[in-house]
Order: C-alpha cells, then sequence, then structure tokens
C-alpha cells in the first residue's frame, strides 16, 4: 500500500498474508516514485490501471494519512477487508522515529519496518540516497527503546532493512531489537546484478529491472543462487549465536547489552563519537519499573473489528453470498461505523473474484451520518446508498461497487452549496461509480485510475494524480485542479470561467465538448446522477442542456491525450466505464 495505490483492488487485498503501508523509503524519504511513460509498457499499464505510454507519479504523503489517528484508520480499513491479514508500516530511520513508532503500534499496526538510508534501487536520486535518512542501526536502537519505555514492545514484530548482507548484520540487528530481517541489494546481486544504478532507463545489461524483451532474455539468475546465499548467511548467524551463548534467536533480540563498541582511537573524529544511547538497555519507567517488560514480540494486536456493524451486513447479505440471490436492506448509520462495506466486499472479491456479483446484488439502503471510509474497497455487485452525509475517505479504493450519497429528504439547506461528503473521496479507485448530491471536500478523486464519479463542487487538489476514470463536476472547483493528472478525463461546470487560473495548466490541457460521444457520456452521466441522488444541480443542467454544455469544460492530461492519438488503449478500468468516449487528440 504505497501512496499511489497503483492496483491496489479489493481481489489484491483478500489474496495477501501480510499488508504494508510504505510510509517511505529510506533511500529517499519523504519522496514520492516517478514510472517514465516508456516503461510502462501493456502488462504493467494492466496492472496498475494505467495507459500504456504514460507516466505515472507517486505522491510523497499517503493523502489518507496526516496523523496517527489516520493511520489507525487505514488500519482498520485493510484489517476489516482482510481481517486474516497482518499489517505492516514502513517507517523511515531518522531521529524521532520512536515516538512515531510509539504510536504506529498504539495504532495497532502488528508489524513496523525500519528502513535505514543505505538501501533502494538504482533509480533513487543519488542526493537522497547519499543525504536522506539515517542507518538502521539508529532508528532500530531508539525504536526498541522506545517502545520498551512504554511497555509497548510484545504488541508489535519490528523489522528492518537498509543493505543488511550478512549473518553478523543480522545478529546486530537482533541484538538490537529487530524480529525480521529485510534483504533486497544482496539477494538481487546473487541473481546476477550489475549495479549499473540506471534501473529507470530500461535499458538493464542483465535483464532485471527492464520491460525490453531482449534485455530480459538475458537474465541467467537462478532460485538457487538466493538459497545458496541465506545459507551462508544463516550459518554466519549460527556461528556468531554459538560465540555469544544463545541457542535461539528469541533469546538475543533485544540484548544490547551483550553489545561492544570499539572505536577506533588513533583516529580524529571517530575517537569522538559517544555509542552509550545506541546500545542503551532501556527500562520501562512509572509503574511497570522493574516489571518484566517484553524486549520482543509477544502477543498480537487487539483489532477492533469484531463488533463492527460488517458483521451484520454480511448476515443480511448471505443469500446473495451463498446463492447470488438480490438482496436489499435499509440501515441506520452513525459516524462510529466505520469502513461499511469493506469487510463484506473483502467477501465478495474472496469468493467471486474481480469479477464480482451482478450488478446491483446487494443493496444497503442507509440514512444517518456515515463515518471515516464509508463504501471502501467496495467491489462490484455491491450499492450503497447514503440518505444523510459521510466523513472524510469515502470509496476509498472503489472497486466496481456503486455508492451514492444525497441529501435527507426535507432537509433545510441547499444541497449543491452544502458540504455532505468529506476530503480525500475515492482515493485509489480502481473502477465503480459515485454520485454524491452536494460538495467534497479537498483531493476529491486523488490517485483514481477507473472509477467514474459524479459531484457538485470540490475543494482544492481536486483530481490530482488520477491516472484513469471519469469525473463531473457540476459546479465550482478549488485551486490546483488536476495536479499531476496523467490520465482519465473531467468535466468541469465552469459558469464563472474561474477554472483556468485554477486548474493546474502544465499537467492538463482545457477545451470544449465538442464530440459527440464525449457529450452522450457527459449526459449519461448527469443522468444517472439525477436519477440516483434527486439532485435539483442536476435537474437544472439536463433542463437548460444545449445552453449548459457549453459552459462545461473538457479536461484532460497532455501526455494522456498524445497516447491516446498513437492509438494507446485507454487504462482497462477507464475503457470499460466509459466506453464509447472520443476525448482524444482532437481537443485542444
Amino acid at each position: 500500500m504505497a501512496s499511489a495505490r497503483f492496483g491496489v483492488t479489493t481481489e489484491y487485498l483478500v489474496h495477501a498474508s501480510e499488508l504494508q503501508i510504505k510510509i517511505a523509503q529510506g533511500a529517499k524519504p519523504g519522496e514520492g516514485g516517478q514510472l517514465p511513460g516508456h516503461k510502462v509498457d501493456a502488462v504493467i499499464a494492466r496492472t496498475r490501471h494505467a495507459t500504456p505510454g504514460v507516466t505515472l507519479i507517486s505522491p510523497p504523503p499517503h493523502h489518507d494519512i496526516y496523523s496517527i489517528e489516520d493511520l489507525a484508520q487505514l488500519i482498520h480499513d485493510l484489517k476489516s477487508v482482510n481481517p486474516k491479514a497482518a499489517i505492516s508500516v514502513k517507517l523511515v530511520a531518522e531521529a524521532g522515529i520512536g515516538t512515531i513508532a510509539a504510536g504506529v503500534t498504539k495504532a495497532r499496526a502488528d508489524l513496523i519496518t525500519i528502513s535505514g538510508d543505505s538501501g533502494g534501487t538504482g533509480a533513487s536520486p543519488l542526493s537522497s540516497i547519499k543525504r536522506a535518512g539515517t542507518p538502521w542501526e539508529l532508528g532500530l536502537a531508539e525504536t526498541q527503546q522506545t517502545l520498551v519505555l512504554n511497555n509497548l514492545r510484545g504488541r508489535v514484530r519490528l523489522q528492518t532493512d537498509g543493505q543488511l548482507k550478512t549473518g553478523r548484520d543480522v545478529v546486530i540487528a537482533a541484538l538490537l531489537g529487530a524480529d525480521e530481517f529485510g534483504f533486497s541489494t544482496a539477494p538481487l546481486v546473487a541473481t546476477g546484478c550489475l549495479m549499473m544504478r540506471k534501473c529507470h532507463l530500461n535499458t538493464c545489461p542483465v535483464g532485471i529491472a527492464t520491460q525490453d524483451p531482449e534485455l530480459r532474455a538475458k537474465f541467467a539468475g537462478r532460485p538457487e543462487h538466493v538459497v545458496s546465499y541465506f545459507f551462508f548467511v544463516a550459518e554466519e548467524v549460527r556461528e556468531l549465536m554459538g560465540q555469544l551463548g544463545f541457542r535461539t534467536m528469541q533469546e538475543m533480540i533485544g540484548r544490547a547489552d551483550v553489545l561492544r563498541a570499539r572505536v577506533p582511537v588513533k583516529h580524529a573524529k571517530a575517537a569522538t563519537l559517544d555509542l552509550s544511547a545506541l546500545l542503551h538497555v532501556a527500562e520501562p519507567a512509572g509503574p511497570a519499573r522493574g516489571a518484566a517488560v517484553a524486549r520482543c514480540h509477544v502477543h498480537g494486536q487487539r483489532h477492533a473489528v469484531k463488533g463492527a456493524l460488517e458483521h451484520a451486513l454480511l448476515e443480511l447479505a448471505r443469500p446473495a453470498l451463498d446463492r447470488r440471490e438480490r438482496v436489499t436492506g435499509r440501515i441506520a448509520i452513525r459516524n462510529v461505523h466505520r469502513t461499511v462495506g469493506a469487510m463484506l466486499s473483502g467477501e465478495i472479491a474472496r469468493r467471486y473474484g474481480e469479477g464480482g456479483l451482478p450488478d446491483d446484488t446487494i443493496t444497503l439502503r442507509f440514512s444517518g451520518s456515515a463515518g471515516q471510509s464509508f463504501g471502501a474497497f467496495a467491489a462490484r455487485g455491491l450499492s450503497l446508498e447514503l440518505e444523510g452525509e459521510a466523513n472524510d475517505y469515502v470509496g476509498k479504493g472503489l472497486s466496481g461497487g456503486r455508492i451514492v450519497v444525497r441529501a435527507p429528504k426535507g432537509a433545510l439547506f441547499l444541497p449543491d452549496e452544502t458540504v455532505i461528503v468529506g476530503n480525500t473521496v475515492l482515493y485509489g479507485a480502481t473502477s465503480g461509480e459515485a454520485y454524491f448530491g452536494g460538495l467534497a471536500g479537498e483531493r476529491f478523486a486523488v490517485r483514481n485510475s477507473g472509477a467514474m464519479a459524479v459531484v457538485e463542487g470540490v475543494g482544492d487538489h481536486g483530481c490530482e494524480y488520477m491516472t484513469g476514470g471519469v469525473v463531473v463536476v457540476l459546479g465550482r472547483t478549488g485551486r490546483n485542479f488536476a495536479a499531476g493528472m496523467s490520465g482519465g478525463i473531467a468535466f468541469v461546470l465552469d459558469e464563472g470561467r474561474e477554472l483556468g487560473p485554477r486548474c493546474n495548466q502544465p499537467s492538463a490541457a482545457l477545451g470544449h465538448v465538442v464530440d459527440a460521444s464525449d457529450r452522450d457520456l457527459l449526459r449519461r452521466l448527469v443522468e444517472q446522477h439525477a436519477r440516483y441522488t434527486h439532485s435539483p444541480r442536476a435537474r437544472h443542467v439536463l433542463g437548460r442542456w444545449e445552453t449548459m454544455l457549453r459552459h462545461f469544460v473538457l479536461v484532460m492530461p497532455l501526455e494522456y491525450r498524445q497516447a491516446l492519438a498513437r492509438g494507446a488503449p485507454r487504462s482497462a478500468s477507464t475503457a470499460e466505464n466509459a466506453t464509447g468516449t472520443g476525448a482524444g487528440a482532437r481537443h485542444g
């Protein structure tokens, strides 16, 4: 689960035994990644729900994690859709990581990975590799000490990575507190990597980091090479354990007291090093002082999914899950009910795969105020209708389902002037439909790669980093619209001619809706919006269609338009959802 959420569908999630939320990488902390368009072939495009030949940009941050509480929500989301998976969080070794790790543990992560500054692919910027992050030893020691001090260490597994190569590295990591150890570069070298540092150029001479068939044919690596390497690592670990007097790895974890600093006294700078803080053995403070406190992982987290509303929904939908019968239900909802629909969607994906169930097999109608992540990862065949309002992250990872949010009957406010769903709606959606009879907050449809959505106004950063799908905005947008957008299209009703200054022009081009197929698609979506949300705004637009059509602006990324002009197929989800659209090189 990286910040871009490429290919993160419900089916993808339910087949995992461990899901890792990658906050950042040790080799480039605080930065997003970028896959150049010439490396995005048909296979990668299909996997990532993108368009061949179009650059894929990863945002630096996760847009649904701005606090520890947000992280706890994402962990809850993932645990809801796949209760059997362990949830990991990857952090970068930096000063203060101990405090962050304590929060991550309280957010109920099952595993924390401490990533050091020395790892990373050959595509990482050299300035980041050399000057950002800190060694894993520093981050691991601080994390271990902080968790022990707060009596949290027993609840979570600790893993570390960042150029671990030898058995000695493994033993030091274990003594500093690691339960698990990540190896990447060394096994890669064992399979033939020459460290050419041009992974991003598609010209890897040994056929590893390339999609070029001729270069890939040169790959000579075999599984046995990696197996042999790890046997040597394990042999060295056993030798060092014997010297230290440990019989099991469990005995060795957290025993920093057996480590000694070897400081070269004749070196002017090295002789001034004080490693006492690194090798300190923490003792808990307060009432726990002197008590037996865990220094390694001893028991699992207590995830708050057992009493969720989802279990009642699963029973309600049992005929649909078992026999594909149509099911309809009416449920009252409150803002304490989080991630409604995710567990049910996970069950649909687990049984029926990405194809899911026929449309509207399960229709659930809610009334009230929904909590965070309403409709997260909603799978095909599931329709969720809410009469009321919803908090942030509605439709996160939407995977083929339908979500409708409309104002309550008899509401005393104007829906098209009132926020009805919160921030970061449809983050990472890959397919499906969403209709919102009111305004949305910031970052609407961020990283959407295939869903079709209609909303009556959005805040700042709408359609940010979008790579596919169709978005219709029947009203005003905030600033920085379409920033980093590299695929998909947006129709914006711009009656006040305000979109130009608010749109991120370097990313996308603006034009009129002149193509007949685009007009048909737009009208069909507005009609669907009126049907599902009973929107006065949509009915007004449809009643004056020809006049209002002149005020619609088509927003299309430049690179996407050029790729379609070259004959590249649309992203799988977009093509499926928007069959017949003609948005291409015709629009200027």
